[in-house]
């Protein structure tokens, strides 16, 4: 009776392996495997964004009951991106907004589960309230494609996955969610949110093709430097630029509102 328990032990154990291999495989090749289910991506993301509000010194959060007006006009962009009716966990999710205080980055990310951050220095270095709108879309997208933790269950591998399938994963929520803003994006990701930023402004009164205008203004003023890592490992930003304009041809035509935006920089400290 033993032997039958040991092998039955055996071949269970031995299936979890393929299949955890299976799923590893399939991460490794795009093919969007995620472990994590969707009250898993907004645990992460409220365990970032604590993370991130404990520490003044790496995020410098913008207070925002002393500049209400700047956190007005972030919260009419975010609002105008998320009432589209194109995204897909809009009432799951919980879609915060902050602001970081650092001119010296050209920088914006949405942690999973609706956490959004944006960097003074991408507002400042924008001209039209349509490009901070095409970038936050872009970056809207990774959440709500779940992109973050698809790149998570690659980035842990069989090792974490598999003690994941047996009870025993010793990674804890803080140490996965500290990794989460250090994670690139494949190709296939960035083209993805590229084109659901075109989407999502298509249903608002901005300019559609939103983010080239900023892939374009890093091309004009050779900031590529400044920018995150991800542009240096995937299509160069001229490239992005003909694509997003292209795919934003079929919408017609928005608003840049360029005097609003510039309200919304003096604001600024």
């Amino acid at each position: 009776m033993k032997m039958k328990r040991n092998i039955h032990l055996g071949i269970v154990v031995a299936a979890i392996i393929l299949l955890v291999a299976s799923w590893t495989s399939s991460c490794s090749k795009g093919g969007g495997v995620n472990v994590f289910s969707v009250e898993d991506d907004i645990k992460l993301g409220k365990q970032l964004d604590q993370e991130i509000k404990s520490d003044p010194a790496t995020y410098p959060l913008l207070d925002e009951t002393a500049y209400p007006v700047a956190y007005s006009h972030i919260l009419r962009i975010t609002n105008a991106l998320l009432n589209t009716g194109e995204i897909n966990y809009r009432d799951r999710f919980e879609w915060q907004v902050k602001i970081i205080r650092d001119d010296a980055t050209l920088n914006a990310f949405c942690a999973p589960g609706g956490y959004i951050y944006v960097y003074t220095g991408l507002i400042k270095f924008l001209d039209k309230e349509s490009e901070l709108a095409g970038v936050m879309g872009h970056e809207i997208a990774h959440a709500d494609l779940r992109h973050s933790t698809d790149r998570l269950t690659t980035a842990y591998g069989l090792d974490f996955l598999l003690s994941m399938a047996l009870g025993k994963n010793s990674s804890t929520l803080k140490d996965v969610a500290a990794n989460l803003a250090l994670l690139s994006y494949s190709r296939k990701d960035e083209t993805q949110a590229d084109e659901y930023s075109v989407k999502y402004l298509c249903k608002t009164d901005y300019e559609p093709n939103g983010t080239a205008g900023f892939f374009q203004k890093l091309v004009d003023s050779g900031q590529s430097g400044k920018t995150p890592a991800w542009l240096s490992t995937h299509p160069a930003p001229d490239k992005r630029v003909e694509n997003i304009n292209k795919k934003a041809e079929a919408c017609g035509t928005g608003q840049a509102f360029e005097t609003r935006y510039s309200e919304f920089k003096s604001s600024l400290p």
